[in-house]
């Protein structure tokens, strides 16, 4: 009897001890992403706002009503859905191609690598200030069109130009971090497969239309959903370049959230802005996982 109980000690043990190394790490996100989250969740039912010393007012879903009807929350929702449907398909597709160019085996091509992947790892901000000054009516960008457009492009003061150059900015600074993660998977293909093609007929521009990207499409899967939560969730390019304006034109979900809690003191009002931004984010991660499944 106590041989089976050594022994089911032992098991337990075993069972047990990676949770109590997952432990602090739980407990950190309770404290920091769940607990918080649930809060928001009881405050988007509440009137919490500008005097926040006050204790929140159960108001039930007069906020959820309030958003049916904002028309500022409609325009900042189509400014975030017109973000996905022009971002992520240039995200999916350019840093392919920018991943087979650098997947060649030539001399110096970890330079043109290195020079693809800069963009990733500066500062957000200061790509933003940079860009702007990019975007200014005496910038770079209207000086080189001086002999085409003397009047220059109103990049960021046009409700028509604004979140299509913010756009911009967003593809130049993910086009690299996509192209390692298609580097990756190009890695992963061994070259008898090219070779075989080859053999069949199948080579040049056609060899990745035959070969590659049918073996690719697990990453272009996972490149389409991380770029389109990415996008649903874009906040600092509008916050440094444009502030939403002119006229809501470039405000997305994420910065009209901002703008409620934080400069209007509209504590609840943001919490449900949040729950809906959430619940988008949501379908995009089931989607991301149903179509791991369906490629696994």
């Amino acid at each position: 009897m106590d041989k089976l109980t050594s022994k089911n000690w032992i098991f337990i043990n075993q069972r047990l001890t990676p949770y109590v190394f997952l432990l602090p790490a739980l407990v950190i996100l309770v404290l920091t992403v769940f607990w918080p989250a649930l809060q928001a969740f009881y405050l988007s039912f509440t009137r919490y706002e500008y005097d926040l010393t006050q204790t929140p007012t159960w108001i039930g879903f007069a906020n959820f009503r309030r958003l049916w009807v904002d028309p500022v929350f409609w325009q900042t929702l189509v400014n975030t859905l017109l973000y996905l449907v022009v971002v992520v398909p240039i995200l999916v597709i350019a840093p392919l191609g920018l991943a087979i160019l650098v997947n060649q085996k030539l001399q110096g091509m970890h330079w043109f690598r290195a020079a693809y992947y800069t963009p990733v790892v500066i500062s957000m901000v200061v790509a933003g200030i940079a860009w702007r000054w990019l975007y200014a009516e005496n910038g770079l960008l209207n000086q080189l069109l001086k002999g085409i457009l003397p009047e220059g492009i109103p990049w960021l003061t046009s409700p028509r130009f604004a979140l299509f150059s913010v756009m911009a900015v967003t593809v130049w600074k993910g086009l690299g971090y996509y192209m390692v993660i298609y580097l990756a998977g190009l890695q992963s293909i061994p070259s008898d497969v090219y070779e075989a093609a080859a053999i069949d007929g199948s080579d040049g521009i056609s060899k990745h239309w035959d070969i590659t990207v049918p073996l690719m499409k697990p990453y272009l899967a996972l490149v389409g959903v991380v770029s389109a939560i990415s996008a649903t969730k874009v906040f600092e390019e509008v916050y440094i370049m444009t502030q939403g304006g002119p006229r809501n034109s470039s405000k997305t979900i994420v910065y009209y959230l901002y703008e409620q809690a934080f400069n209007n003191l509209e504590i609840s009002y943001a919490c449900t802005i949040g729950l809906v931004l959430f619940l988008i984010i949501l379908g995009l991660s089931i989607l991301r996982l149903s179509i791991g499944g369906v490629s696994a």
